[in-house]
């Protein structure tokens, strides 16, 4: 009998369970902490770790946190479900398939180079605003793409949210990553950005370049768009200016006027409601297209849940503050470059149980600035140890739940998505350990 691999649910409900296992051998430890006045939010202070009274998960705790942890992502499971009935709705109308259909002909002697612009508007939202969760409805308009051009969906779904997360990784500029633990390690924010540029670039072209080369199908799909002319009406045309119009206006108000996920979600729910009356669904129609979205999202919006049930965990029991202790302190005796490696793959391990990026920053970057001050190198080394792989393990750690609802919306398994990955992955982890290295030197 051969086994199949566990469920996207089942893996993240083994990792609640290794998370409560993990209680009983940690001992419970906190460090004291401050409001940070430039960042506005609470930071470590180093030096003040401290054990407190051991606290074990029961099994009680354990079905708790996966109701709690569903509450607590309440705000992205909302919006995953507006946005994704949203565009369930404009897929309804026909407009995504002519408006892919005539795309794909404008760009029929030249594929690799839509690809590229995809990648490269996706790469700008993860550097500007860690786009993620937000890509979780766009699933279906990539496993489409991918039919029509015949493209391994992982590779297309790779060139979107892998550019947007590789670029937030990478980027000088991204307010929840490299900007945030710049502002925490005292740093000018300016320092370093030409330098983190061009790492930025060289990734975004290592990555793009390696999947548009190897995503290619061997085998003709039998859903290949007919490469003929055809011209989008002016329907179809409407429905797709409010869609695109959308997504502008999502990333204008998340830049202009600090809008969250509520304000979001509300857009997009006018926008869907507004795409199926223009293209004569009707009010009843647009309502059970738009009830048929939810359906179609409501696992994702459980994957994203569950994925924060297991940080529940490891806070209730305060393990995580003894976790970053215990990989951090042996650091301070090894020489400078294996310091340097021993961070930089510390840093990748606590994105596992601290699966944000912002909240990675504020846990650690304190403790690795006194760390780069003892060494006598400059704190970007606290700033680049932490940005690239904590980022870069958002594509793969099932921890993420941002990530792991995409790939679950595109019908992809986890070991498919992983067994295809890991090369290019590898490839932009050692691109980001060169970058520490030279760095080491660049900023003596």
């Amino acid at each position: 009998m051969k086994l199949s691999f566990p469920h996207p649910i089942i893996i993240l409900l083994g990792f609640i369970i290794l998370a409560a296992l993990s209680s009983y051998f940690i001992q419970s430890g906190s460090y004291e902490r401050v409001l940070d006045l430039e960042s506005g939010r609470e930071i470590i202070v180093p030096g003040s770790f401290h054990r407190i009274a051991d606290r074990n998960a029961s099994i009680y705790d354990i079905a708790l946190s996966i109701p709690e942890g569903i509450i607590l992502g309440a705000d992205v499971v909302v919006l995953i479900l507006l946005i994704g009935g949203a565009f369930y709705v404009i897929e309804k109308t026909g407009a995504l398939q002519e408006g892919i259909a005539s795309l794909i002909y404008k760009f029929r002697n030249r594929q690799y180079l839509l690809l590229y612009i995809i990648g490269l508007i996706f790469a700008f939202c993860g550097a500007t605003i860690a786009m993620q969760e937000e890509l979780i409805a766009l699933a279906p308009i990539l496993v489409l793409l991918a039919k029509k051009i015949n493209y391994d969906i992982r590779a297309i779904v790779a060139i979107a949210l892998g550019s947007a997360l590789v670029g937030a990784s990478f980027s000088p500029v991204n307010p929840f990553g490299s900007l945030l633990s710049q502002t925490i390690a005292e740093l000018d924010l300016n320092e370093g950005f030409a330098y983190r540029m061009v790492f930025l670039i060289l990734a975004i072209s290592i990555w793009c370049g390696y999947h548009i080369k190897f995503g290619k199908l061997k085998t003709p799909s039998a859903e290949a768009v007919e490469l003929k002319p055809s011209k989008i009406s002016l329907q179809h045309s409407l429905i797709l200016f409010l869609a695109f119009g959308g997504v502008v206006a999502m990333a204008w108000g998340i830049v202009y006027k600090d809008w969250g996920y509520n304000e979001m979600s509300a857009l997009f729910f006018i926008v869907g409601i507004s795409c199926g009356l223009v293209g004569k669904m009707g009010i009843n129609g647009t309502a059970r297209a738009y009830t048929e979205g939810f359906g179609e999202m409501i696992f994702a919006g459980v994957i994203v849940g569950l994925a924060r049930s297991v940080y529940l965990i490891l806070q209730n029991t305060s393990i995580i503050d003894p976790i970053i202790q215990g990989m951090f302190q042996p650091l301070e005796t090894m020489p400078t470059q294996i310091a340097a490696l021993g961070l930089y793959l510390s840093q990748a391990i606590i994105h596992l149980p601290v699966p944000s990026t912002s909240g990675q920053a504020v846990l650690t970057t304190p403790l690795a600035v006194p760390l780069m001050d003892l060494l006598g190198v400059s704190r970007q080394l606290a700033v680049l140890t932490y940005q690239y792989p904590a980022g870069l393990m958002d594509l793969i750690a099932p921890t993420n739940g941002g990530m792991m609802a995409v790939v679950a919306a595109a019908g992809i398994k986890y070991n498919g998505w992983i067994s295809y990955l890991w090369k290019s992955w590898l490839l932009l982890m050692a691109l980001g350990l060169i970058s520490v290295f030279i760095a080491l030197f660049w900023f003596a």
